[in-house]
C-alpha cells in the first residue's frame, strides 16, 4: 500500500510540473476535438457575415469566449462554481481568474444549494451572477432554491424585487460513459417552473450566443450544455460580441413530409435521420431545433407541423413527462385537423440512465426512423 501511494504521489509531481510548463496560451489556442462515444456525426455550421470576424473553437472554448466577453462588457459580473477558479473540470473558464482576478471568478464550497443561493443574492444586489453547477445531475440539492426563490421572487414582490441577472449554467446529457449520475437530461423538471428561461443549445456557435443572451436577460436562466459536444463540436465561432434571441425556434433543415424536433445533441441525430430517411424512404424531413425550453416557441413548431402533417419528437430524458409530452399536447390541440398520423416519441427509457447498456438506452437514428416508417405508413 506504501508502495503504491509513493507512485501516486510521484505521478502527481510530475502531472502538476507538466501542466506548469504548459503556458495559457499554448492552451487556449489549441482547438481540441475529440469523437470517442459519439452517437451522432456533427456537423458544422457557419455564422451569419455580420458577426463578423470568426475563429475556430469547439463547444467549450465558445463558453469560455462568451463568459470572457461578459465579464470584460459587465464590471458586476461574477463567475463561480466548484473549481471555476481553475477552469473548471471541462475547462470552460481557462484562464479568466488570472484575467479578471479572484475577486471576481472563484471557487465556490461543494454545495450546489449554496451556489444557487449565493448566485440569487448575488443578483438582487443588481450585479450579475454566473454560476456553474458541474453536472446538471447534481443540481438538484439546489432544486428548491431554483424553484421556490428564483422563479418566485418577481411575483412575489410584485415587481418590486428580482434575480434577474443571474444564470446556471450546467454540462448535461449523456457523454458515452458517464451512467447514472453524470448522463442525465433534466430540462423537463425546470420547464415546469414559471420564472425561469431553460435553454439548451447545439453547437459552438449557437452556444455563444445564447449564454450571452441568457446572461444580458431580466430573468433567472438555466443553461444547459451537452458535455458530450465540448470537444466533438467544432466551428468557425465569431470572436466578437453577439446574441441569439431566447425563445426562438430554428428549422435547421427544411422539409415537406415530416417534422422533427428535438434540443442539444439530439438535434444532431435527426438531421443525421433527415438524411437516412431521404435516401432508403424518399421522405422529406423538416428538421427543427426548439432551442429553448422555456418559454418555447409554439409558433414556429405549429407552422411546421401544418406544413407536414406529421411530427416526430425526440429527446434523450425519459420518455414519461419529457417535454416532448408537452410539445405532443400542445400539437395535438392546435394541429389535430392537419395530422396525418398519431404522433411519435422517441426518447430515453423509464429506467435510471445504465452504463454498459447506454447504447440501447440512446434515441438513436435506428430508433428514430422505425418512427418516421410508422409515421408516413399510417
Amino acid at each position: 500500500m506504501a508502495t503504491k501511494l509513493r507512485t501516486l504521489r510521484k505521478a502527481s509531481s510530475q502531472l502538476a510540473f507538466l501542466l506548469q510548463r504548459c503556458s495559457r496560451s499554448s492552451i487556449l489556442n489549441q482547438t481540441i476535438v475529440s469523437t470517442r462515444c459519439m452517437h451522432f456525426v456533427y456537423v458544422p455550421e457557419t455564422p451569419p457575415r455580420e458577426f463578423g470576424e470568426t475563429t475556430r473553437m469547439n463547444f467549450f472554448q465558445s463558453i469560455t469566449s462568451a463568459l470572457d466577453i461578459a465579464l470584460a462588457k459587465d464590471s458586476s459580473a461574477v463567475l463561480f462554481g466548484e473549481d471555476v477558479a481553475f477552469g473548471g473540470v471541462f475547462r470552460c473558464s481557462v484562464g479568466l481568474k488570472e484575467k479578471y482576478g479572484a475577486d471576481r471568478v472563484f471557487n465556490s464550497p461543494l454545495s450546489e444549494q449554496g451556489i444557487v443561493a449565493f448566485g440569487i443574492g448575488v443578483a438582487l444586489t443588481g450585479a450579475t451572477a454566473i454560476a456553474e453547477i458541474q453536472f446538471a445531475d447534481y443540481i438538484f440539492p439546489g432544486f428548491d432554491q431554483l424553484r421556490n426563490e428564483a422563479a418566485m421572487y418577481r411575483y412575489r414582490s410584485g415587481n418590486e424585487f428580482d434575480c434577474g441577472r443571474l444564470t446556471i449554467r450546467a454540462p448535461c446529457s449523456a457523454v458515452g460513459h458517464g451512467s447514472l449520475y453524470h448522463s442525465q437530461s433534466v430540462e423537463a423538471f425546470f420547464a415546469h417552473c414559471p420564472g425561469l428561461k431553460v435553454v439548451m443549445p447545439r453547437g459552438p456557435i449557437q452556444a455563444k450566443g445564447l449564454l450571452l443572451s441568457c446572461i444580458r436577460d431580466n430573468n433567472p436562466c438555466i443553461f444547459l450544455e451537452p458535455k458530450i459536444l465540448y470537444r466533438s463540436a467544432v466551428e468557425e465561432v465569431p470572436t466578437g460580441d453577439y446574441m441569439l434571441p431566447l425563445s426562438k425556434a430554428e428549422i435547421v433543415l427544411e422539409g415537406t413530409d415530416v417534422t422533427l424536433i428535438g434540443w442539444g445533441t439530439q438535434v444532431h441525430v435527426l438531421r443525421e435521420l433527415a438524411g437516412l430517411a431521404q435516401q432508403k424512404l424518399n421522405v422529406s424531413c423538416e428538421v427543427l431545433d426548439l432551442c429553448t425550453i422555456l418559454p418555447w416557441d409554439r409558433e414556429t413548431v405549429i407552422k411546421s407541423v401544418i406544413k407536414t402533417g406529421r411530427v416526430l419528437i425526440s429527446h434523450e430524458a425519459p420518455i414519461t413527462m419529457g417535454f416532448g409530452a408537452e410539445l405532443a399536447a400542445t400539437i395535438q390541440k392546435e394541429c389535430f385537423l392537419n395530422l396525418e398520423a398519431p404522433i411519435e416519441r422517441v426518447c430515453g427509457y423509464d429506467t435510471p440512465f445504465p452504463h454498459v447498456f447506454e447504447v440501447f438506452y440512446m434515441p438513436d437514428k435506428w430508433r428514430c426512423l422505425e418512427a418516421v416508417k410508422r409515421l408516413i405508413s399510417y
